[in-house]
This record gives C-alpha cells, structure tokens and sequence, in this order.
C-alpha cells in the first residue's frame, strides 16, 4: 500500500477538533442552545492541562467534565479552552488544550466524536486499566436539581454517531 504523504488522517483530525473548537466558541458568545450539553473527557496529564491539585489526584489519567447549568467564564482559543466549575462545592478553574481531548459526546442530539492524542498516536499511550476506567467517571458539576442528569455518566446512548479516526489510519 502507498505511503500517506498527505496525511489524511491528521488533516481529519484537526478538522474534527475545529468542529469542537466552533461549538465551543458558540457556547462561549452566546450560551448553550436549547438542550444542548457536552461531555468533554480528556487526558488529566497531557501538555498544556491546567487543574488543581485535588482535581489531578482524583482524575490522574483521564477526566469527564459536563458542561450544562453551572459553568462560567467559558473562553476558547486557537488551541484550548478554559472554564470554570465547582467540584464539590469548590469552585475550580481548567483549562484544556484541544490536542488533550479524547471525546467529546452531545446526548441532547446524540452527537459524539472519539479523538486519538498525539500520546497514543505514537505509542506512548496504554491500554485502559481499571484504575483509568475508574477515572473515566465523569466529574459533572454540583447539580442537585439537574432534571436532564440520568446517572448515565459519558457513556453514549444507543444511535449515537461517534466517529473513530483510528478505523482510518494504517496500522
């Protein structure tokens, strides 16, 4: 088989991140749409993440946060995005750069797209472990009378449309 000298899967990649980039951008200048709300996991560890000290010991590989009622000061840059959110009561300020994104899922429309980092896309990246699995949890903000929170973590619904770049690219 020929060599992908394009990169085709790359260019797919960052053009999956741009959608995400866009509905951020859109939530941030205008609020969130109708019912619309996102889980947004993404490596804890990987470059550019900022959270606490507390946040990083609960979550040490991977975090869920939701984004729905209770967030603030959503800002979303060329690269990342920063917001804030309580855990537990405490309010916390995160900022996530895309390239530490590993989904992204919308139940309000069952929209959800499955990003490779650049960890795993190397290599250097492990299987899940149970310990990962444990911190796949999502850490959903305080939201007591959240009338839309089914308990269902950020495991998509059935019918949801998840795209997988990792089906594209050569082994």
């Amino acid at each position: 088989m020929a060599t992908d000298l394009i990169r085709y899967d790359v260019l797919t990649r960052d053009a999956l991140r741009g959608v995400l980039r866009r509905v951020l951008t859109d939530a941030a200048e205008h609020g969130l749409p109708g019912e619309h709300h996102f889980y947004i996991t993404f490596l804890s560890t990987a470059e550019g993440v900022k959270l606490s000290p507390r946040l990083l010991s609960q979550y040490p590989q991977e975090m869920t946060v939701i984004l729905q009622h209770q967030f603030w000061d959503l800002v979303v840059t060329e690269d990342h995005f920063e917001v804030g959110l309580s855990f537990g009561g405490i309010p916390e300020r995160l900022v996530v750069p895309f390239s530490a994104i590993t989904r992204f899922f919308d139940p309000s429309v069952q929209f959800g797209l499955q990003f490779e980092t650049a960890e795993a896309a190397i290599g250097d990246a492990e299987p899940a472990t149970a310990e990962a699995e444990k911190a796949d949890s999502p850490a959903s903000p305080d939201s007591p009378d959240n009338p839309d929170d089914d308990g269902g973590g950020d495991h998509p619904r059935e019918g949801a449309q998840v795209v997988r770049l990792d089906r594209f690219r050569k082994k």
